[in-house]
């Protein structure tokens, strides 16, 4: 199972920008996806995440910008970003739980990572 991010681009302070990742490989299920980022010199952290059934959490600091989503029949999830920030500058990365085929176990699988640069 792979999960492949693109669309990371450089755009201006207020621009907008749309994500995809997507999931490939022997795939039974997949339940939560995600968006994560780690911003220069800080820590990994949820930017948004999405159920299986399609039920968004964002964290504080995109609320109001950016909308989650997800296609289960593309194995994709989306992020829609809205009015840019230079502070949302990172690197994005995708994030599933899936079970293979052939398997109970729902494993944590990571995208590559897609750089987000926001100039002000």
């Amino acid at each position: 199972v792979q999960l492949q991010a693109s669309g990371g681009v450089l755009v201006q302070a207020g621009g907008s920008l749309r994500l995809s990742c997507t999931a490939s490989g022997s795939i039974l299920r997949i339940n939560a996806m995600g968006w994560y980022r780690r911003a220069p010199g800080k820590e990994r952290s949820r930017v948004a995440t999405i159920t299986g059934v399609g039920s968004p959490i964002y964290g504080d600091s995109v609320k109001g910008r950016f909308t989650i989503s997800r296609d289960n029949a593309k194995n994709a999830v989306y992020l829609q970003m809205n009015d840019l920030k230079p502070e949302d500058t990172a690197v994005y990365y995708c994030n599933g739980k899936i079970t293979s085929r052939g398997t109970t176990d729902l494993v944590n699988y990571w995208g590559q990572g897609t750089l987000v640069t926001v100039s002000s």
